[in-house]
């Protein structure tokens, strides 16, 4: 008889080629939801703003749930994070693609926060089998 012991005590295991490309996949997804974003919350100030962020909450949550693990949830909010910071970034030629107002900071603070609840709120890996110990 084996036991095999809680999640932690088990050696990590080198992700599937399947699960890589999920991952790479929803980076990915992230940068444009971020690259979209930036340029949606401008444009029609209270709703775009919400559609926006909506859209980064729906990615992400979207991935943890599609992933199974929270590894889903944090590539699109990592893809995003670096969008975003790429995009507010001064050109050479002085121009912003964010303004001064109070959206482009709503949708910077906001995005952030949307990401950190998303990750939060993903489902960790499950113990199955003999490792729960309910009723002990």
């Amino acid at each position: 008889m084996t036991e095999r012991g809680s999640l932690l005590a088990q050696p990590l295991q080198r992700p599937s080629a399947g699960r890589m490309l999920l991952y790479v996949g929803l980076f990915v997804l992230g940068l444009l939801v971020g690259a979209a974003g930036a340029l949606v919350q401008a444009g029609w100030f209270p709703g775009g703003l919400l559609l926006a962020l909506a859209g980064e909450a729906g990615l992400c949550l979207g991935g943890g749930r599609a992933a199974g693990s929270r590894g889903g949830s944090i590539a699109p909010a990592a893809g995003w994070m670096i969008a975003v910071i790429l995009l507010t970034a001064s050109r050479p030629e002085g121009d912003f693609l964010f303004g001064a107002g109070g959206g482009s900071y709503l949708f910077l603070l906001g995005g952030m926060a949307v990401a950190v609840i998303c990750a939060t709120l993903g489902r960790g890996r499950q113990p199955s089998g003999r490792d729960v110990r309910l009723g002990k």
